[in-house]
């Protein structure tokens, strides 16, 4: 009998006792209602966002089409379900253009599905306005309208209001790297720039 042999027969033989097949248990888990944020929550969001290097402005609605202007010059990728009203002008409806393309525009503009103040972090369920993950991770500027009261205070919260069966993408500043010096790169696995719209 080879070495092999051995192993694999002692493998079956812990094993003659295991059914072949086990169905895990259904448990429902009880999530607390997700915690509102204060005003103090929202301040801490613009705080973290502002320690990743990225830009927050904070703006009205009445605010909001000057601010969107002003960030996204050029060639500006829109989800094609963005909202025509926030369209800024050179504006590129994403009807699944190919990466190649995506490379082309010199920003994106998205909505978010939340923010978490805790962690500065934006995430987006690819709901409309929002974008596919593709269109948020090739152009080398993001910029991303997040309302004040789409912020939660921390992850726990954040899990709580979001849908699991739908893509996620958390963004915590621009894309950046750092090698064994310490020596920070930005721009390697999504874009250099993220500036973030806060409304309210």
């Amino acid at each position: 009998m080879s070495a092999r042999d051995e192993i694999l027969g002692r493998i079956r033989a812990a094993l003659r006792d295991v059914p072949a097949t086990e169905t895990p248990a259904d448990i429902a888990v009880d999530r607390p209602a997700p915690a509102a944020a204060s005003p103090a929550d929202v301040d801490t969001f613009v705080e973290r966002v502002a320690d990743y290097r990225a830009r927050v402005v904070r703006c009205t609605p009445d605010e909001l089409a000057a601010h969107i202007a002003a960030e996204c010059t050029g060639r500006v990728l829109v989800p094609a379900d963005l909202p025509t009203e926030l369209w800024p002008a050179g504006a590129v409806p994403d009807h699944a253009l190919p990466v190649t393309e995506l490379d082309d525009v010199d920003a994106v503009l998205t909505t978010a599905a939340l923010g978490i103040a805790e962690t500065g972090t934006i995430v987006l369920d690819h709901d409309p306005g929002q974008g596919r993950r593709a269109a948020t991770l090739v152009p080398d500027r993001h910029v991303c309208i997040v309302r004040a009261d789409q912020v939660v205070p921390d992850v726990p919260s954040a899990i709580a209001k979001l849908d699991p069966t739908r893509p996620q993408t958390w963004i915590s500043g621009p894309s950046a790297t750092s090698d064994i010096e310490l020596d920070r790169v930005e721009g390697v696995h999504g874009p250099r720039n993220l500036v973030v719209l806060l409304l309210g």
